[in-house]
This record gives C-alpha cells, sequence and structure tokens, in this order.
C-alpha cells in the first residue's frame, strides 16, 4: 500500500457456507487467525451452531483444524485455491496430512515463506473433501510463492514481479491448467489493476475488485 505495507487479499467463491474466525495461540507454536468453512464440519444453512452450550456445537471443535486461510503472528500468510487436479506420489516414510491441517501446520510453526515450504515438503498431502488444491503463501517481507502439488510432488512457483497472483489454475512450469471457467479472465484482471496503481493499492481496492471478480452460486 501507500505506506509501503504488505497486502495480502483472496476472496473465496464457493455456495454458501457458514464461517467462523479462529483465534489460536498454541503453547509451542505461533498465535494466528484463521477462516473456517463450517460446511466442511457438516453445517449448513438449514443447520447452523447455536450459542450456548449444545450438541450441535460439537462439532465447532474441529474448526482450528479446518482452516481455509489464515495469519500468523510472524506475518506468514497461507490460503488454499481448488484447482482442476493434481499429480504427486506418496512418499511411504511420510506422514500424511489433509489440506487444511496443512495449513494449521503452517501457521502454528512457520515464521517465514522458506520455512513453510520446508515444513511441507516433510509430509504428504491428501485432498480431503474430493477437493485437488494449491496453496498461496506470503511472508511480512513481501516474498511469496504458489505450492502446487503436479509433475509427481510438491512443485514451488515463484513470482517474477513484485507481486504474486494465484487463481485456479496449475501454474507450475507454464502449464496454466484451468477448469475452463473464468479463473484466467480474473487473474488477468487482477494484474490489469496492480499494473494500472504501479503494484501500490488501498484495502478498499482490494477489496472492491475481489468483489467484482467473485463468482458467486447463489
Amino acid at each position: 500500500n501507500g505506506n509501503g505495507e504488505i497486502i495480502f487479499a483472496r476472496n473465496f467463491d464457493f455456495d454458501y457456507a457458514p464461517f467462523v474466525q479462529v483465534y489460536t495461540k498454541p503453547k509451542n507454536g505461533y498465535a494466528s487467525v484463521s477462516t473456517v468453512n463450517l460446511s466442511f464440519a457438516g453445517y449448513s444453512k438449514q443447520n447452523l451452531p447455536a450459542s450456548g452450550i449444545r450438541l450441535n456445537n460439537f462439532l465447532t471443535l474441529a474448526a482450528p483444524f479446518l482452516p481455509f486461510d489464515g495469519m500468523n503472528e510472524k506475518g506468514v500468510c497461507m490460503a488454499l485455491l481448488a484447482v482442476p487436479e493434481v499429480q504427486m506420489q506418496n512418499d511411504p516414510d511420510k506422514i500424511t496430512l489433509n489440506t487444511t491441517t496443512a495449513i494449521r501446520l503452517v501457521l502454528d510453526k512457520a515464521s517465514n515463506v522458506e520455512e513453510a515450504v520446508a515444513l511441507l515438503e516433510q509430509y504428504n498431502i491428501y485432498f480431503s473433501g474430493g477437493v485437488d488444491c494449491h496453496f498461496l503463501i506470503a511472508d511480512k517481507s513481501g516474498k511469496s510463492v504458489l505450492v502446487e502439488y503436479y509433475d509427481g510432488g510438491l512443485q514451488t512457483v515463484k513470482a517474477d514481479t513484485e507481486y504474486q497472483i494465484a487463481s485456479n489454475f496449475i501454474a507450475y512450469n507454464g502449464v496454466n491448467i484451468g477448469e475452463g471457467f473464468s479463473e484466467f479472465d480474473r487473474y488477468d484482471a487482477v494484474e490489469q489493476l496492480l499494473i494500472e496503481k504501479s503494484n501500490t493499492v488501498t484495502m478498499r481496492e482490494c477489496e472492491q475488485l475481489l468483489n467484482n471478480i467473485g463468482v458467486y452460486n447463489n
């Protein structure tokens, strides 16, 4: 922004989903805030958690392990985005994490992008909910990377500009495999604004842009 601060912004295109912001402060890790889609814990518009101690609230206890994005106290940000496919081989000597638990790991333990990638390299990834994903990770220095599971394993895509954009397509090695919807148009719209603004934008401009390119199913 105009103060030289790094902005990490994202939107979330999905069917209606109840969500919560979760604040965690582990004894042996970094404090963080994350956004959790409660539909992955079984909730819906017709079945929402209620205030007070109720049986229907029990599944919300899983919320810390279901983040779709978040930021920790060191300034590490991470978000998942759906992609059309993944290509990877699991290592039998590695523990397997699902996609949201991988975000929990990074938020709890990584203080920069390099540490985040090094952590993810220690694990296999199971793409829960039948949704293949890639991860956008950034830190307070402005360094960022796209982590994709393609061509047999974990791959990283680094920006060759002062900004990095992620949309719902595989970017590794320039393959640009999308779902055939609006992912490339949305990417281009973000890039056009950043070029016009010489990579200096306000939070309000980010908000307007992400609202304008959002895909809403209902």
